[in-house]
C-alpha cells in the first residue's frame, strides 16, 4: 500500500513538471533572448549570430541579442551558458573549434561538451580558405608547399587562438605536407587579419568572412579552398584536390545551444523558430555576401554530429600533438 502510495505521489510530481514545462513552453519567450558568441566580433561565429539574431527576433516576436563573450579559447562563453538558469533566454552560439576542440586540449575543462548542453540546431557550416600575403613569393598551393618546405621556420601562421579550428587545421596541414611555420595565436579573426594585410604574419587558414573580400580584392592570394567544392564568392580559387593536396580538407561548423536541463518543449519552440528564421530568403542572401553557408540540423542530428566529430578531432589533435601552450 504504501509503494503504492509512493508511486502516485511520483506519478502527481511528474504530472505537475510536465505541466509547468508545458505552460513555460506556451508562454516562452516573453523577454530578451541572449546568443553568447564565444569570439570577439568579426569571423564565421559572430557572423552566424548576428545572421539569426535579427531575423530570429521576428520570428519568436522578442528582442534576440548578441553577447560577445572572448577569451580562454571560448570558455568563458561556453562555462557562462552551461552555469545559466536553462530556461531558453540565454543560449550558446557554440563554434566547432571550441566544442570539440578544447576536450581534447584541456585536462580540467570547465564544463562538458554533451552533458552540459543540450543542441538546439545547427546554423551555419564553412569551408577553409588557405590565404597568403603577397610578399610570399608563390602563386600557387603547390609552389607555396615547396616554398615553405625550402624555408623552414620563415614564414608566420596566424590563428583564432589556441586550440581554435584555424590552429588545429593548420597544425594537421604541416603534418600533412611537412612544412616548418611559426604559430601566431590571436583573439578572433578581427585581430589575425590585421596583421596578415599588413604582412607582420604571412599565412591565415581561416573561414571566408575573414578573407573573402581580401581575396577578392587582391590584397590575399588566395591558394585553395579546403572543401569539396570552390567557394562561389571565390570561383577562381581552387580546392585542395585540384591544388594537388586531396587528402586535406577542413570545415567548420557553428551550432546553437542551451543549458542542459532546457524543457524539451522550449527546445522544440527555438529549434522551430530557427529553422523558419534560416529558411527566410533575405538570411540566404546575406549568408552569401559573408560567404557563410546555411546549414541547419535538428537536435537530434546535432547531437548525433557532435559525438561523431568529438572522437575524430580527438584523435586529430592527439596526432599532430596540438597543445594550448
Amino acid at each position: 500500500m504504501k509503494q503504492l502510495q509512493t508511486v502516485r505521489q511520483f506519478l502527481v510530481m511528474l504530472g505537475i513538471a510536465l505541466g509547468m514545462s508545458l505552460a513555460q513552453a506556451q508562454s516562452f519567450p516573453d523577454r530578451t533572448i541572449t546568443l553568447v558568441v564565444p569570439n570577439p566580433p568579426g569571423g564565421l561565429v559572430d557572423t552566424s549570430a548576428r545572421l539569426l539574431s535579427e531575423p530570429l527576433s521576428r520570428v519568436v516576436g522578442q528582442t534576440v541579442v548578441v553577447d560577445n563573450k572572448p577569451g580562454a579559447s571560448g570558455n568563458i562563453a561556453y562555462q557562462y551558458v552551461a552555469n545559466a538558469k536553462p530556461d531558453g533566454y540565454t543560449l550558446l552560439i557554440s563554434y566547432s573549434g571550441y566544442h570539440v576542440g578544447n576536450p581534447a586540449l584541456m585536462d580540467k575543462l570547465p564544463w562538458d561538451p554533451v552533458k552540459d548542453f543540450s543542441p538546439v540546431a545547427l546554423l551555419t557550416v564553412s569551408t577553409n580558405v588557405i590565404a597568403v600575403h603577397p610578399s610570399v613569393p608563390v602563386n600557387n598551393l603547390k609552389e607555396f608547399i615547396a616554398y615553405a618546405k625550402a624555408n623552414p621556420g620563415k614564414l608566420n601562421y596566424a590563428s583564432q587562438g589556441n586550440g581554435s579550428v584555424s590552429h588545429i587545421g593548420t597544425e594537421i596541414f604541416k603534418q600533412t605536407t611537412g612544412v616548418e611555420m611559426v604559430h601566431v595565436p590571436y583573439k578572433g579573426s578581427g585581430a589575425a587579419i590585421q596583421d596578415v594585410l599588413a604582412g607582420q604574419v604571412q599565412v591565415f587558414i581561416s573561414t571566408p568572412p575573414s578573407l573573402m573580400q581580401h581575396v577578392q580584392s587582391g590584397k590575399l592570394k588566395g591558394l585553395a579552398v579546403t572543401g569539396k567544392n570552390r567557394h562561389p564568392g571565390m570561383p577562381n580559387v581552387p580546392t585542395t584536390a585540384e591544388a594537388g593536396l586531396p587528402s586535406f580538407q577542413l570545415e567548420s561548423w557553428v551550432a546553437l545551444y542551451a543549458p542542459a536541463g532546457t524543457p524539451a518543449p522550449v527546445i522544440a519552440k527555438l529549434t522551430d523558430s530557427v529553422k523558419k528564421s534560416l529558411a527566410l530568403p533575405e538570411v540566404k542572401e546575406r549568408s552569401d555576401a559573408a560567404g557563410v553557408e546555411l546549414r541547419y540540423l535538428t537536435p537530434t542530428a546535432m547531437d548525433a554530429l557532435l559525438k561523431k566529430e568529438l572522437p575524430y578531432w580527438n584523435k586529430a589533435i592527439k596526432s599532430a600533438n596540438i597543445t594550448l601552450d
